[in-house]
C-alpha cells in the first residue's frame, strides 16, 4: 500500500464529530477526523511497515501520524530522528501514541529519558516524564526517588500543561508503588492541588494525585 492509497483510506473514514473533537483539543485542520478504532483497524491490515510509517508521519496529518505510530519499527529509528519527531508533535493524542507504541519500545529509551528530563522543550520533557513514570514502576533502581519528588514539588506548579500531566503521573506512581514515599507523594499532591477539581466521568479515577494514589492502593488490597 502506498502513502497516497493510505491517505485516501483515511480520508474515506472521516467523521465530523471526530473532526470537531480534535479541533477542540488542538489538532487544527490538518486532519481527517478518523475515529481511533478505525485507525487501529487499518493498522492491523497494514501490519508493520516502517517506510510507509515514515511517509505517513512526514505528511504532518494528525490521523496519518497516529497510524504511523502503529506501523513503525522502533528499533529502526535513529536516536536523533525520534528526538526530532517528539519535538515536532504538539497534538497530545499523537504524542501519547508515539510514546506508547514507539518510544517506550525504543532500544535507547533510557538515554532518551535522561536527555529529555533536562530539556526545556515541552514535548520532549513530557515524553521524558512519561518514561520516568514507567521506570518508577518497572525499574526504580535507575532512579533517585527522593530527588524526583523534590523536582516535582518545585517544578510542577510552573510546568507547562503538557509536562504537568506526565509529571503528575510520575508523582502518583511513586505514591502507588513505593509505600516508603507514599505520605510525601500525597502531601505534595495536596499542597499543590493540581487536578483537584479535574472533571472525570462516573466510575473513572481522578488524576488528582492523592485520590489516584488512594484508589490504586485500595485496589491492591
Amino acid at each position: 500500500m502506498t502513502v497516497t492509497e493510505t491517505l485516501e483510506q483515511l480520508k474515506a473514514l472521516s467523521n465530523e464529530k471526530m473532526l470537531a473533537h480534535n479541533r477542540k483539543h488542538g489538532a487544527g485542520d490538518n486532519q481527517f477526523g478518523v475515529k481511533l478504532g478505525d485507525i487501529r483497524n487499518l493498522a492491523k491490515k497494514i501490519k508493520t511497515n516502517h517506510e510507509l510509517g515514515l511517509e505517513l508521519w512526514n505528511t504532518g496529518i494528525a490521523d496519518a501520524r497516529l497510524l504511523a505510530t502503529l506501523i513503525l519499527q522502533p528499533t529502526l529509528l535513529p536516536y536523533k530522528q525520534l528526538d526530532n519527531m517528539v519535538k515536532a508533535e504538539t497534538f497530545v493524542p499523537v504524542a501519547d501514541w508515539l510514546y506508547s507504541n514507539v518510544i517506550k519500545n525504543h532500544p535507547n529509551k533510557e538515554q532518551l529519558r535522561k536527555d529529555w528530563m533536562t530539556t526545556k522543550d515541552p514535548m520532549r520533557a513530557r515524553a521524558g516524564w512519561s518514561l520516568t513514570a514507567g521506570c518508577v514502576v518497572r525499574t526504580p533502581e535507575l532512579l533517585d526517588l527522593p530527588a524526583l519528588l523534590d523536582r516535582i514539588e518545585k517544578e510542577m506548579p510552573v510546568a507547562k500543561p503538557e509536562v504537568q500531566w506526565t509529571m503528575n503521573t510520575t508523582l502518583a506512581q511513586i505514591g502507588i508503588h513505593h509505600p516508603e514515599y507514599r505520605d510525601r507523594a500525597v502531601a505534595i499532591g495536596q499542597a499543590l492541588g493540581i487536578y483537584r477539581d479535574y472533571p472525570v466521568s462516573k466510575d473513572c479515577t481522578s488524576p488528582f494525585a492523592p485520590v489516584w494514589i488512594a484508589e490504586m492502593v485500595r485496589r491492591q488490597g
